[in-house]
């Protein structure tokens, strides 16, 4: 005899974005990192070769979910018309391990990405700041300039990126949420009070000796030891928080690449975890900058998708 059980229900991108706004998204992020659970208890993130590129395993267990997204990235895509990078997240119960909903992953990190840095960026961005500088005009670029928003009211929004045409529909973008946007440049970090790069650079953006001591940075463009967006010297005389100092020395491009030549990586670049941060075990070190390096781990997709299934009647 067999148990039936009702298929798990689909969420596209549209509906995760209908279910959590950006601003709830930040609160379940929160919510998971005062919870107890702890960011290094992650497996870490694992690529199996596949086709003619490989899968992205990314597994997870916070109290009463579990979870894990299976990304695919094959660099022929787009060619054939289809995204190179594409992912599908499996929600389940803890208690019996059921798959209560399927999601679309592409549309739970276009929201947990700029959740999870805007909760690093709200306790690392001085109370009035007034100026954010954006580099990049992709998808996360525009998703971070709308969760920034929520956490300070800036009266400028620079926007920095390679083609016109892209920096002008952030710029519409950004006046469509009612902030004062403006193309900038590179010299627009001299005054900033927070710098964000969400771009796929692999070389540092902008001389980062001219980031000023009051300034918050946050970095999330890539999640490769060989790519960064900040310089050396930025990184090694800011505060960097990381969201686990052992996925960062694995995985952040912008902390190994500083800290090479070192025979100790994690003394070379002050690190501070951001679970610590969060519950106030750290407090934010304002006589100097204070850096933000994302990479993305697999507890942020799972901290959103529960919250996305518990909007469900």
């Amino acid at each position: 005899m067999t148990t039936r059980t009702t298929a798990a229900p689909w969420f596209s991108g549209e509906d995760i974005a209908a279910a959590v706004s950006p601003r709830r998204a930040r609160e379940l992020i929160e919510r998971a990192l005062r919870s107890g659970f702890d960011p290094a208890s992650d497996p870490a993130r694992t690529h199996v070769a596949a086709g003619e590129g490989h899968l992205l395993l990314m597994p997870s267990v916070i109290g009463p979910w579990t979870g894990t997204k299976v990304a695919s990235v094959s660099p022929g895509n787009p060619e054939r018309g289809l995204p190179r990078i594409q992912a599908v997240y499996v929600l389940m119960d803890t208690q019996t391990l059921t798959p209560r909903a399927l999601l679309q992953g592409d549309g739970l990190t276009a929201l947990r990405t700029p959740a999870v840095s805007a909760v690093a960026a709200d306790r690392l961005t001085v109370s009035d700041a007034r100026k954010l500088v954006v580099f990049g005009t992709g998808p996360q670029a525009l998703a971070h300039i709308e969760a920034c928003a929520d956490i300070r009211d800036f009266r400028e929004v620079v926007i920095n990126g390679r083609q016109e045409s892209g920096v002008q529909t952030a710029v519409d973008f950004a006046r469509g949420l009612g902030l004062a946007a403006r193309a900038g440049s590179v010299e627009d970090v001299a005054d900033a009070d927070l710098v964000v790069c969400a771009t796929s650079s692999g070389t540092p953006l902008f001389d980062g000796g001219v980031v000023p001591d009051s300034a918050c940075v946050v970095a999330m463009g890539s999640h490769e030891p060989d790519r960064r967006e900040l310089d050396t010297g930025l990184v090694t005389r800011s505060q960097v928080v990381v969201e686990d100092t052992g996925t960062a020395l694995r995985e952040a491009g912008d902390v190994i690449m500083a800290a090479e030549g070192s025979g100790d990586p994690a003394r070379a670049v002050d690190l501070v975890e951001l679970v610590d941060l969060v519950n106030d075990r750290v407090a934010p070190d304002w006589s100097r900058p204070r850096v933000f390096k994302g990479v993305g781990m697999s507890w942020q997709d799972l901290a959103v998708a529960g919250g996305v299934v518990e909007t469900m009647p």
